[in-house]
């Protein structure tokens, strides 16, 4: 699914420039007749529709709800993607968050005080992401810590060699694939996650990525998995931080400290 539907005739100007920028073709609002889920415009910005209907709507909104929870009383240096990354008091590492997708574990590295670089392949999450990133920097609280946040569009496979090739290596990669399998925990999962599902599939070629991830990063890997989950292309990690529904794998190359 590769569309967008614009609900806000006067957005019509808008709607066409998000549909150059990611490659999306605009169609009708009798889509939403059609079931699965569709990319709207509307007056609150891009949002993920279940059509046929369906009355589930997936926004990215780092202003509200989960988002200004995790900001006003969210963990700190404590919790484990703080220290698998290797962030502390003294120094908070610069990060490309090579599966961005909803821009999620993002938000949660920039709350810490890194400068992340998110990347994400696939059009239409990708839409969502730059949609809830640019309403985010205009919001009062949530400004600056989403100003730390970057959007690259396309696949991190290309990426990575360009930011090594760019001179701007980063302290730390962190992958977080998505499997068929289900490998991130139960069968069970909120609406926007199905959502997400169906639109992204399985990393099939994630495997590859680690490798990539690797000739990238200046002082770790960090891939996010489920409790239970295999290591990433079957390569065991320097060390796992285990919680009760992921892990994260820590690929240690030197230690994560200012050049």
């Amino acid at each position: 699914m590769s569309e967008l539907i614009c609900l806000a005739p006067q957005r019509a100007a808008e709607a066409a420039v998000w549909a150059c920028r990611y490659g999306l073709t605009p169609a009708p609002v009798e889509q939403l007749l059609n079931p699965g889920f569709h990319l709207c415009l509307d007056d609150s910005g891009l949002s993920l529709r279940e059509g046929a209907a369906g009355k589930a709507v997936v926004r990215v909104d780092f202003t509200g709800g989960t988002a200004a929870h995790r900001r006003r009383f969210g963990g700190g240096m404590g919790q484990d993607i703080a220290r698998a990354v290797g962030v502390s008091g003294a120094y908070q590492p610069s990060v490309i968050d090579a599966t961005a997708g909803l821009g999620r574990d993002s938000f949660v590295l920039a709350t810490l005080g890194c400068q992340v670089v998110a990347h994400e392949r696939q059009p239409v999450v990708a839409a969502l992401l730059d949609d809830g990133l640019i309403r985010g920097r205009q919001d009062i609280e949530a400004g600056e810590i989403v100003a730390r946040i970057r959007l690259s569009f396309g696949s991190s496979h290309e990426l990575l060699v360009a930011e090594t090739e760019a001179s701007r290596q980063p302290d730390v990669v962190y992958l977080d694939p998505m499997f068929g399998e289900d490998a991130k925990g139960s069968a069970q999962v909120k609406k926007d996650m199905q959502a997400f599902r169906s639109l992204v599939g399985a990393d099939a070629d994630a495997d590859a990525l680690l490798d990539a991830a690797l000739q990238t990063a200046r002082c770790r890997v960090v891939v996010k998995r489920g409790r239970k989950a295999k290591p990433l292309a079957n390569r065991p990690p320097s060390y796992a931080l285990t919680g009760k529904s992921n892990r994260f794998d820590v690929y240690v190359l030197a230690k994560v400290a200012p050049l």
